[in-house]
């Protein structure tokens, strides 16, 4: 099996990077920088089925099929990631938070991928994310970061 890990650090709160990375309106501003898709029916409660819905490409219909398994917030959030409804591929996310003199670490991890297939949709789908946590989640934190002054 494989998968791939980003880490990111913040200069904002535990909480505000919290608040960027689950309430669903936040969530949609960042996840469609760099082609991802927008959150569809997201929450961040255990057992919340929702969808990632992105544009279709070829042999792709465009969704992908989650479920929250478990939440400790602000520290962490976990979900499942399954990319063809009728597959029975299923890979898991992990975001883990942890606040540092600075601000926050941010860590989010992708495992689960099998095969060849596996390896080349991990790499595909870890430059995306570099884009969307390097690029997406800061220009929204500084705008959450904003609105609450």
């Amino acid at each position: 099996m494989t998968g791939y890990t980003i880490v990111r650090d913040y200069p904002y709160p535990i909480d505000e990077v919290w608040a960027v990375l689950t309430e669903p309106d936040e969530v949609a501003r960042w996840t469609t920088t760099g082609q991802g898709g927008r959150p569809v029916g997201f929450a961040a409660v255990r057992g919340t089925r929702f969808q990632f819905v992105g544009k279709p490409t070829m042999g792709w219909a465009g969704v992908v099929y989650c479920e929250v398994l478990a939440v400790d917030a602000p520290r962490s959030l976990r979900y499942t990631w399954k990319g063809d409804q009728d597959t029975d591929d299923v890979t898991e996310v992990t975001y883990l938070l942890e606040p540092t003199p600075e601000g926050t670490r941010f860590t989010w991890r992708h495992t689960g991928f099998r095969g060849v297939g596996g390896f080349a949709m991990s790499r595909l789908l870890g430059s995306v994310r570099k884009k969307m946590l390097s690029a997406g989640v800061p220009e929204v934190l500084e705008a959450h970061h904003r609105a609450r002054r």
